[in-house]
């Protein structure tokens, strides 16, 4: 076999292995804490050469990996405190908190059509037997979905703990890697440098999608009289759940409506359709600056998107943009577009 045939027999073995680890990502559910992994891995990569500006690279790197894993306790334990505080001071007021359902019952009631409202509960007492039913109905999921909920918890901990080792390693200059270690890891960068750009462009939308959610609830409401509570706390979700793909987006939007709904029906179905159309807004507008990051066109990273949707479902709808822009790296890379 000549050299050139050799090395493009690797390279090819690289873009298979590659592709085939995308893919099983996906096939086994592992998304969730691959991109925690590189999140880690790039956020420590990123603020090293702060760093570096006082300490050696070694060092630097470790004050900034001890500074972010304080970062993680700190946030779980404030997560911890804050759900302990809730219910000490939630659970106290549960009556209180059982008028006030009965209360927006009451409201939805009437102002639904009545065919509407005959599939609502009665009251508290019919709601509790409901959800009592409902539980037995589907308590073999429920255990099935807690025990995923672990599992991907505990995968999730240790591609951080992996993303943290990875960010800390430093390359032997005496020792001489394969040709095949050399095209993989020229295969991860590619990948790393792809997320970046998503993560980056990510923001963007996180910020867009705040700035339109903070204008309705403060500015839109306001001028019809409507003052919704915790309208503040919505907008720093809003923000937060943004940065992830999707899914944040599904989340603040569930958060709004259900708050509107304590208000009013009419102003629950306004925010849900003012949501649905904002939405489909930044569905284009996301596609728009998350391409122009990774130099693609709109319409290819919707087709990768609805492409990746079919495939895989909301996973491969939030991991799109991400594949994409990787093989549009590598395509590019080798001249071939």
């Amino acid at each position: 076999m000549s050299p050139s045939t050799r090395e493009q027999t690797i390279r090819l073995s690289s873009y298979l292995l590659a592709a085939v680890a995308l893919v099983g990502v996906l096939e086994l559910h592992l998304l969730v804490p691959l991109l925690v992994g590189l999140l880690v891995y790039q956020l420590v990569v990123s603020i090293t050469p702060l760093a570096q500006r006082w300490f050696n690279t070694k060092l630097a790197k470790m004050l900034v990996v001890i500074l972010f894993a304080s970062v993680v306790i700190a946030a779980i334990a404030g997560a911890v405190f804050g759900l302990v505080s809730f219910f000490r001071s939630d659970i106290e007021n549960l009556p209180h908190l059982l008028a006030k359902v009965s209360d927006i019952l009451d409201r939805v009631r009437a102002g639904i059509p009545p065919f509407m409202a005959a599939y609502l509960p009665d009251d508290i007492a019919d709601l509790q037997q409901k959800a009592l039913d409902w539980l037995r109905a589907h308590v073999a999921e429920l255990q099935m979905m807690g025990a995923h909920t672990l599992v991907t918890v505990a995968e999730t901990i240790i591609a951080i703990v992996i993303g943290v080792v990875l960010s800390l390693r430093e390359v032997d200059p005496h020792a001489t890697p394969g040709p095949l270690a050399r095209a993989l890891t020229a295969r991860a960068e590619h990948f790393a440098h792809a997320f970046r750009n998503v993560a980056l462009s990510q923001l963007s939308i996180s910020l867009l999608n705040t700035s339109f959610t903070a204008i309705y609830l403060v500015i839109g409401l306001h001028l019809f009289g409507v003052h919704l509570p915790l309208t503040k706390t919505m907008i720093a979700i809003t923000f937060i759940v943004g940065l992830l793909p999707i899914v944040g987006n599904l989340t603040s939007n569930t958060i709004v409506v259900i708050v509107s709904l304590a208000h009013s029906p009419a102003v629950a179905v306004a925010s849900l359709v003012f949501l649905i159309v904002i939405h489909k807004l930044e569905y284009f507008l996301g596609a728009r600056i998350v391409g122009t990051r990774i130099k693609s066109q709109i319409w290819e990273l919707l087709i990768a998107m609805m492409v990746m949707e079919a495939l895989f479902g909301i996973p491969g709808l939030v991991a799109a943009p991400i594949y994409y822009a990787y093989l549009k790296s590598e395509l590019l890379d080798a001249k071939l577009i």
